[in-house]
């Protein structure tokens, strides 16, 4: 009897089961993502976990770094913008785009196989006045979850996009919606929301059976009404740091973006958002810490029942979110093994965190912040500059409130010791001079409203004009190690290797690599147009590639002067997807084309200055996020200097108030009137002509 196959049997029989192998779906469950050494899937957003944003995987490295090239790119002409973090799993790239459309394409080869519309346009409403798009999706046994921007949260079958189940995780009409990535553990998904600056919004997550979409639980991140009573005792607590009539204007406190999973302790860490209204006068007059705004609070992961906070700014008033990626590490302080969050929210302060207990280890600035002397230790509260408060009506801050670090992950390289971290220095005026704080409510629909003065700039002189950097830190010492400017005020996520090396997008259409111990850049690629997007990388049938989603959306649409100053114009920019790999010799469909719009005018329309100022209050609060500032529009939402429809009221009434591109994702403003429409009008032509004279 043969006991071992024939030697010509054999090499058959190894190839068949090399083959079985390279086929056998992943199990992307709680093993997985605690740890994957192998790198060869990027099956959560920030891989693992720990959300380090660390790939083990060093096929690529300092040493070989010129040789990585082009693969394959994908055009996505249909979606508006392109800004978010992709997975990577069994050789397919999952990723959400424009309004949470979900894709998945062959890794291989770059072709889609398949997308998933929620059709959010068609059922968005008022929701669609957010332009920020989706941030991520989340990977569990087989399914892929994504959350939709008019607040559903939907299970889709990985291999064919066929949803499995979908449910609205907040009430119909309300301002909330979603934008951030959910989180998967223990066979529950778990989501937030964002909306406090469009309305009076009271934060919470909700953890669903990743199975069935049924509900398991529910915390709120700032109390409610006391006469309706308290969830919980940490609400009860939490009631005890807010005065006045906080409940009729929401609080905030969302939980818009960031959420860590951590296995050792079986909890789940919400990073939280700022007030609702921002103003701490408006929605608590008398005062107090207003938790657990601007905090990090965290949960059992199976009950949802509160553990412990830290807040990173005791009753915040200036938009300064906690809501940025939380990274669990390992590191060694004064000798012993800590268990650490390493955090960057948006004051400019880096804190490292024991993640057992929730008490301050370290903070230190990593820009210019005037906001707060320094971050006591011992109490871990903020010393502030009370000045910064805005007593008298105006100050001038750093950071502004987009933060010295927003959304956009940083990464920790455990060989290296050091944080990676994109970063921006800024100041900002905050005033509310002329605001009625003591009778403030929030303008009926959904309008971007803070409870400060639109448009107020200081006497002074003009603010600093802001600037972004990548940032190396080490939090052990808390010190930089080295920093890299970077073009424009914002650029792109972090990915870090065990190559040692650096990958980072930037708003100048590059992606770069730079050498993870010193900074120095080693490889950069044209991508065509600028990004923000973090890279990810993989492994395929034994090679490590590199991928990356590029089209301006400008760090927001806001700031659209940004990017068309560097000739972004999102609308006449490509969005699309890049892979890279060693050798790769591929070639960008097209070049850079930089363009800027041109402003039109039309000479017999007389601008009347009491209805152009009108207009840009009204456009400030309705149009500025998608429009940019100032009218200039850096994003897919056309530039109204440079548009036809204003020349005609008829036109632009339709389309504003009226809904006429509501499928197109343009919602219909209903609470203006057809005067506030005529004056925006008029702002717009007065915008057109004061640029047509440079």
């Amino acid at each position: 009897m043969r006991i071992f196959p024939s030697s010509r049997l054999l090499p058959w029989l190894l190839a068949t089961f090399a083959s079985a192998c390279a086929f056998a779906a992943t199990v992307v469950d709680n093993t997985l993502l605690t740890r994957e050494p192998s790198g060869a899937n990027w099956a959560g957003y920030g891989r693992t976990f720990d959300e380090q944003r660390f790939s083990p995987l060093k096929q690529i490295n300092a040493g070989n770094i010129q040789r990585l090239g082009l693969a394959w790119t994908l055009e996505l002409d249909d979606v508006p913008n392109v800004t978010t973090v992709p997975l990577a799993v069994d050789g397919v790239i999952y990723f959400a785009a424009g309004y949470s459309i979900v894709h998945a394409v062959d890794a291989r080869r770059g072709k889609l196989l398949w997308r998933y519309d929620p059709e959010v346009t068609k059922v968005g409403g008022q929701k669609l006045k957010t332009a920020w798009g989706s941030r991520g999706l989340a990977f569990w046994k087989g399914r892929i979850y994504v959350g939709t921007q008019d607040g559903r949260l939907v299970a889709l079958d990985a291999k064919t996009g066929k949803p499995a189940w979908s449910t609205m995780t907040i009430a119909k009409d309300d301002n909330r919606y979603i934008t951030g990535a959910p989180k998967v553990f223990n066979g529950l998904v778990v989501i937030g929301h964002g909306g406090a600056d469009y309305g009076p919004i009271r934060g919470y997550v909700t953890a669903y059976d990743a199975e069935t979409g049924k509900q398991r639980w529910r915390f709120h991140t700032v109390p409610g009404n006391p006469a309706d009573g308290f969830e919980n005792k940490a609400m009860a607590m939490a009631a005890q740091t807010w005065t006045g009539e906080w409940w009729k204007h929401g609080g905030g406190g969302t939980v818009w973006n960031a959420m860590t999973y951590d296995p050792e302790f079986n909890r789940i860490y919400l990073g939280t958002g700022n007030g609702a209204p921002w103003n701490q006068k408006i929605r608590s007059p008398g005062g107090g810490d207003n938790l657990f705004l601007c905090s990090v609070v965290a949960l059992d992961a199976d009950t949802g029942e509160y553990v412990w906070h830290y807040q990173t700014n005791p009753g915040e008033t200036w938009d300064y979110n906690s809501a940025m990626d939380m990274v669990l590490a390992d590191l060694t302080i004064e000798g012993k093994q800590r268990k650490v969050m390493l955090h960057a929210p948006k004051n400019g302060f880096f804190y490292v965190i024991d993640r057992e207990n929730g008490k301050l280890i370290s903070a230190e600035k990593i820009v210019k912040a005037t906001w707060a002397e320094k971050i006591d230790i011992a109490s871990g509260r903020p010393v502030e500059n009370l000045a910064a408060r805005y007593p008298k009506g105006g100050a001038r801050v750093s950071p502004a409130n987009q933060g010295a670090h927003s959304w956009h992950p940083m990464a920790f390289n455990p060989g290296t010791g050091l944080a990676y971290i994109p970063v921006r220095e800024s100041e900002d005026f905050y005033s509310d001079q002329g605001v009625d704080t003591k009778h403030w409510k929030h303008p009926p629909g959904m309008v971007f409203s803070t409870g400060l003065a639109p448009g107020a700039a200081p006497a002074d002189g003009p603010l600093m004009e802001p600037t972004s950097a990548l940032l190396a830190w080490n939090p052990r010492t808390q010190q930089q190690a080295w920093r890299v400017p970077t073009p424009g005020e914002y650029s792109g996520g972090v990915l870090t290797t065990a190559g040692k090396l650096v990958f980072q997008g930037d708003a100048g259409g590059k992606l770069n690599a730079y050498d993870a111990e010193r900074g120095t850049r080693l490889w950069a690629a044209d991508l065509g147009v600028g990004t923000l997007s973090p890279p990810i990388t993989y492994t395929m049938n034994g090679r490590q590639y590199v991928s990356v989603l590029a089209g301006w959306m400008g760090g927001s649409t806001v700031y659209g002067k940004r990017s068309a100053e560097a000739g972004w114009v999102g609308r006449e920019q490509p969005r699309r997807l890049l892979t890279f790999v060693l050798d790769g010799n591929g070639a960008l469909p097209r070049p850079p084309q930089h363009t800027r719009p041109t402003p039109v005018d039309d000479p017999a329309f007389v601008v009347d200055a009491a209805k152009a100022k009108h207009g840009a209050m009204a456009f400030a609060l309705n149009c500025l996020t998608c429009h940019g500032m100032n009218a200039i529009a850096g994003g897919y939402a056309p530039d109204l200097r440079a548009s036809p429809i204003p020349l005609s009221l008829e036109a632009m009434d339709g389309i504003v108030r009226q809904g006429g591109l509501a499928q197109r994702g343009m919602p219909p403003f209903a609470d203006l009137s057809r005067e506030d429409v005529d004056a925006i009008r008029h702002y717009l032509r007065q915008r057109a002509r004061e640029d047509l004279k440079k």
